[in-house]
Formats: C-alpha cells, sequence, structure tokens
C-alpha cells in the first residue's frame, strides 16, 4: 500500500530542508533533490512544483524551526533576561556541533540563504526579513528587560543591541562554517554577552 502524500510530503520536505542547509540553493541540482528525497523528479514537480518553490518551503520550515525555539527562550520569564540570551548562545553552539562534518561547520540556513540569495530573490528576502523581525522584537524585549533591571547596558537602545546580538550570532555562524572550533564559537559568544553587559 502507497504510503499517504502527507506523509511523504513531510518527508520530503524535511530532506529537502537539509540538502538546502548543507549545499545552498544553486549548488542544490534536481538530481540531488531526487537522491535525497526518494521521489522522482516528475514526483518532486508534481508536489513542489518548482525548485525554487521547494526550496521556499524548506526555507520557511527551517525559520519555523529554529524561530520558535528561539522565542521559546527569549520569552521564558522563569529566566532572567541575561540566562535567556545566554541559552540562545549555547542552542547556536549545540547547533554548530551537531552539524559539523569534518570539523566545518554548516551554518545557519537563513543565513546562508541571506548571503547566498537575499539580493537577487524578492520572496526569499522576504521571508528572511519577515522572520528577522520576529526575532529583533522578541531580543529587543528581552534586551529592554534587562536594562530595566540594570543587567544590560544603557547606552544603546535595545533594537539597536538586538541587531548586535544578531550579528554576532550570524558571525558565530559563519566562523563554524570557516572551521572555528567549539572554543572559539563560544568565545565570541562571551564577548558578544559581555558587550552587552558592559
Amino acid at each position: 500500500m502507497a504510503r499517504p502524500k502527507a506523509f511523504d510530503e513531510a518527508r520530503a520536505l524535511d530532506a529537502a530542508m537539509h540538502l538546502f542547509w548543507e549545499k545552498g540553493y544553486e549548488a542544490t541540482s534536481t538530481q540531488d533533490l531526487c537522491e535525497a528525497t526518494g521521489l522522482g523528479r516528475s514526483s518532486i514537480y508534481n508536489t513542489f512544483s518548482s525548485k525554487h518553490a521547494l526550496f521556499l518551503r524548506a526555507l520557511t520550515r527551517y525559520t519555523e524551526m529554529t524561530t520558535s525555539t528561539q522565542l521559546a527562550l527569549l520569552e521564558d520569564e522563569t529566566l532572567s533576561p541575561l540566562d535567556r540570551l545566554k541559552g540562545v548562545m549555547a542552542s547556536v553552539v549545540e547547533i554548530e556541533e551537531t552539524h559539523r562534518r569534518a570539523g566545518i561547520g554548516i551554518g545557519c540556513l537563513g543565513v546562508n540563504s541571506t548571503v547566498e540569495l537575499a539580493g537577487r530573490d524578492p520572496q526569499a528576502a522576504a521571508l528572511l526579513g519577515r522572520d528577522q523581525e520576529r526575532r529583533l522584537a522578541a531580543l529587543a524585549a528581552t534586551i529592554s528587560a534587562g536594562q530595566g533591571a540594570g543587567v544590560f547596558a544603557r547606552s544603546r537602545r535595545p533594537d539597536e543591541l538586538a541587531r548586535f546580538f544578531t550579528a554576532a550570532v550570524a558571525g558565530m555562524r559563519v566562523s563554524a562554517q570557516n572551521g572555528a572550533d567549539r572554543a572559539v564559537i563560544e568565545s565570541i559568544a562571551a564577548i558578544a554577552l559581555d558587550a552587552l553587559t558592559a
């Protein structure tokens, strides 16, 4: 008996997401997608309509997964604002370690796609922009709470510090892709947190 389409589609989408994450959009061929998903070329096009449409769905899946995890940390009021940010940094370190291949991290599909496509793919840019605004809003709220508690410096606005924090996380991801080991990534995280509390 054939598996239900919904199951196949979810499995195929997850496989495509990991492939785009590892190789990038341009370097991923339709044949690569067939091999990763176990689907034939016609099944991929019948289900997802195009490589680009499949990529957008995979990117949406990735951003929903990663952002929901980050927001859960940032909105956890049982933790102090500083511990929330430490939790985000620790999760980034763990993700980079988990997905390291031959000493090289694969980074973040969002960051990778921003570098590769955002300047020339309006749909990907819009998707990534919406995702970033959600994360920045949650970060700014956490930083504002920390400033109110006297934990974070007040020399900058919360939205400015949120952008700095986001840039530090992106830098950690790119550094891992360039071969930086766990100790280096953790050092970047620690310095970023020190900068917020200075």
